[in-house]
């Protein structure tokens, strides 16, 4: 039986859960192995969020973002890309492989690259194999 990875997929309401939602619309083709949560902005994304799901059966956490400058709240993207780089470091420390943790900027004109970088990250996620997250 072939391994499918569940990933939870934190979207930057205004340009990633856009860019997925183009996507969508467009007919673009990407594995249906994520779960999207919308929220206002990827600086609010806090690093519980992430281990919470991974302790509860992720096997990958994908965050989508406005590109650099283009935050509707400024600066949420760089504290974001802050979090991010931590929380892959605290992941590294829990024995947990930071690759399971991907951080992209997707605008919301950027149905097609939401699509490749979704296909991606799962494939990523299906070579590294089920994640057995100690409780």
């Amino acid at each position: 039986m072939s391994f499918e990875p569940k990933i939870v997929a934190f979207l930057c309401n205004w340009c990633a859960y856009a860019g997925a939602d183009l996507a969508g619309v467009s007919r673009l083709k990407y594995p249906a192995n994520i779960v999207p949560i919308r929220v206002l902005c990827s600086g609010r994304i806090d690093p519980e969020f992430i281990l919470h799901a991974f302790r509860n059966g992720a096997d990958g956490v994908f965050i989508g973002g406005c590109h650099p400058g283009d935050c509707h709240y400024i600066k949420g993207n760089y504290h974001a890309r802050r979090r991010i780089l931590l929380t892959k470091k605290l992941l590294k420390e829990m024995g947990i492989n930071e690759k399971r943790l991907r951080l992209e900027w997707v605008s919301a004109t950027e149905g097609r690259k939401f699509a490749n970088v979704v296909s991606q990250f799962v494939e990523e996620i299906r070579q590294l194999g089920p994640l057995e997250a100690k409780k």
